[in-house]
C-alpha cells in the first residue's frame, strides 16, 4: 500500500499529540486560581503557589529537553514519542490523586519531564520528513496546534469542572494521549528512506534526490541533507562550538518566556486585572490562542514563499522572525501604556493579546526550524533540545518575578515582556557562524 503524501499524515499527528500536550499542561494554569483553596491555601497566597508548581514543571521540562533530544535521536521519534506522551498521560492522571501543594509539585515535575519531548520530536521528524522549503509550513502547523491546544482547554477544561469536579477533569484528559499512540503507530512505520508506504515521489521530495524549488543550496550556513552514514553526529560540547548553536539557545532564553507569561497567569490577569470568574476566563481566555494559532500557519507560509521566490532557507525565517518581533513589541508596549485604563474593557485587553501571541507564533515557528536549517541527522533534535531547556530557564526566571511585579498593577509585566522581544532578536540576527562544516 502506498499514501500520497505521506509526510502529511505525520506533521497532522504531531500536531493532534501537540494540542493533547497543551491541554494537560493548560488544566493547572486555568483551574488553580479557582481550587487551591481546596488544598488550604490562602487567596493572598494562590500566585505564590502557582509559581511554584510551575517552577518543578520547568526544571523538569528544562532537564526533559536536553534529554528527550538526545533520546530521539537515539530512538527515533516513532518510539520517542511513545515514551513521551505515555508519561506525560500518567503523569497528568495523578494530578487527580493530589492531597497538597507537595504531590501535585511532584505531579507537575513528571509531567514536565516527560512533555518535554514533544518539540525535540517535532523539530527532528520535520527535519527527516520535509525538505527545507517547507519545513516552515510544517513547524508553523505543529507551533499553530499548541495553540489550538489553548483554545480547545480553556473552555473545555472549565466545561469539565463544572460538570464533573476537577479530579474527573485531569482523569479525562489523561486518557486522549494514550488513545493518540494507536493511529500514530500504524501511521509511522520508520523513516521516509525505510517506510513501506511511501511513493517514490515523495521519497525523492523529501531526499532532496530532485528538487526544483530553486533555494540557495549553496549558502554557507544551510547545506544539502547528507546520507546517515556522511553525517557526524557531534557531541553537546561539539555543537556548542558554533555560533549557530548559541545563536537559537540565546534567542529562546530571552523569547520563549513571553510565551509562558500568558500560559501561566493568563487566568490570574483576568481575574485579578478584570474581576472575572472561571465561566469569564472560558470564555475570554481561549481568544488569544485563536490569533496565535494563525500567526504560526502565516509565519511558515510567509518564509515558504520567500524560499520559493529563491530565498535562502535561514534568510526568509529570519526575515519572518524579524516581523514577528516587531508586532510583539508594538503590541507589548500598548499594552504596558493601557493596561490600568482598560480594566473594566477586558475586550480591547484581549484584542492587544492576541496581537502578541500572533507575533510571537509567526515568529518561534521560524526561529524553531533554525536547527533542522544549521544541522543534520542526529544533531537536530540535540541542538533543538538544547534551545528548549535554554527557554525553559528563562521561562523559570521570569515566573519567578510575575508574582513581585503584579502585587498592585499588571503594567510591568508587559514592560517586561516588551524588553526581552528585542534581546531575543538581536540574538538570532548577529550571532552566526560564518562558516561551519556539513552537520
Amino acid at each position: 500500500m502506498k499514501i500520497k503524501g505521506l509526510r502529511w499524515y505525520i506533521i497532522s499527528m504531531i500536531a493532534l499529540a501537540t494540542i493533547i500536550n497543551y491541554i494537560d499542561r493548560t488544566a493547572v494554569n486555568v483551574l488553580w486560581p479557582f481550587i487551591h483553596k481546596d488544598f488550604g491555601i490562602a487567596e493572598a497566597d494562590g500566585k505564590d503557589a502557582l509559581k511554584l508548581i510551575t517552577t518543578f514543571f520547568m526544571i523538569a521540562y528544562a532537564i526533559g529537553q536536553t534529554v528527550t533530544g538526545k533520546l530521539m535521536d537515539a530512538v527515533g521519534t516513532r518510539i520517542g514519542f511513545v515514551i513521551s506522551i505515555v508519561g506525560w498521560s500518567i503523569s497528568i492522571g495523578l494530578h487527580a490523586a493530589a492531597r497538597g501543594l507537595a504531590s501535585f509539585s511532584v505531579f507537575r515535575f513528571f509531567l514536565g519531564i516527560s512533555e518535554a519531548g514533544n518539540w525535540p520530536g517535532a523539530a527532528k521528524s520535520n527535519a527527516e520528513w520535509f525538505p527545507a522549503k517547507e519545513r516552515g509550513i510544517a513547524q508553523g502547523i505543529f507551533g499553530a496546534s499548541a495553540s489550538v491546544g489553548n483554545v480547545i482547554a480553556i473552555p473545555f477544561i472549565v466545561y469539565l469542572n463544572i460538570a464533573f469536579g476537577w479530579k474527573m477533569t485531569f482523569l479525562g484528559i489523561a486518557v486522549l494521549g494514550l488513545l493518540w499512540i494507536i493511529p500514530w503507530l500504524i501511521i509511522n512505520k520508520g523513516t521516509p528512506d525505510k517506510h513501506p508506504w511511501i511513493t517514490e515521489e515523495e521519497k525523492q521530495h523529501i531526499l532532496g534526490i530532485s528538487d526544483d524549488s530553486g533555494e540557495n543550496v549553496a549558502s554557507a550556513t544551510v547545506k544539502k541533507p547528507l546520507s546517515p552514514v556522511e553525517t557526524k553526529v557531534y557531541s553537546w560540547k561539539e555543537l556548542l562550538q558554533f555560533k549557530n548553536t548559541w545563536g537559537v539557545i540565546i534567542s529562546r532564553f530571552f523569547i520563549d518566556p513571553v510565551w509562558w507569561m500568558f500560559v501561566t497567569w493568563l487566568p490570574y490577569l483576568l481575574k485579578e486585572n478584570f474581576n472575572l470568574d472561571l465561566a469569564g476566563v472560558g470564555v475570554f481566555g481561549w481568544v488569544p490562542y485563536v490569533f496565535a494559532a494563525i500567526g504560526g500557519i502565516t509565519g511558515g507560509l510567509y518564509a515558504a514563499r520567500l524560499i520559493k521566490k529563491s530565498a535562502a532557507p535561514v534568510g526568509a525565517r529570519k526575515n519572518a522572525i524579524t516581523i514577528g518581533s516587531i508586532i510583539m513589541l508594538l503590541s507589548l508596549s500598548i499594552t504596558a501604556y493601557y493596561i490600568d485604563q482598560l480594566k473594566e474593557q477586558p475586550a480591547i485587553a484581549i484584542a492587544l493579546i492576541s496581537a502578541t501571541m500572533f507575533g510571537f507564533q509567526f515568529l518561534i515557528n521560524n526561529l524553531q526550524t533554525l536547527p533542522g536549517d544549521y544541522f543534520h541527522g542526529k544533531n537536530v533534535g540535540t541542538v533543538a533540545g538544547m534551545s528548549g531547556t535554554s527557554a525553559v530557564l528563562g521561562t523559570l526566571i521570569v515566573t519567578w518575578l510575575v508574582p513581585v511585579l503584579t502585587k498592585t498593577s499588571y503594567t510591568s509585566f508587559f514592560v517586561l515582556g516588551a524588553l526581552l522581544v528585542p534581546v531575543a532578536w538581536l540574538c538570532i540576527t548577529f550571532i552566526v557562524s560564518k562558516k561551519q562544516t556539513d552537520i
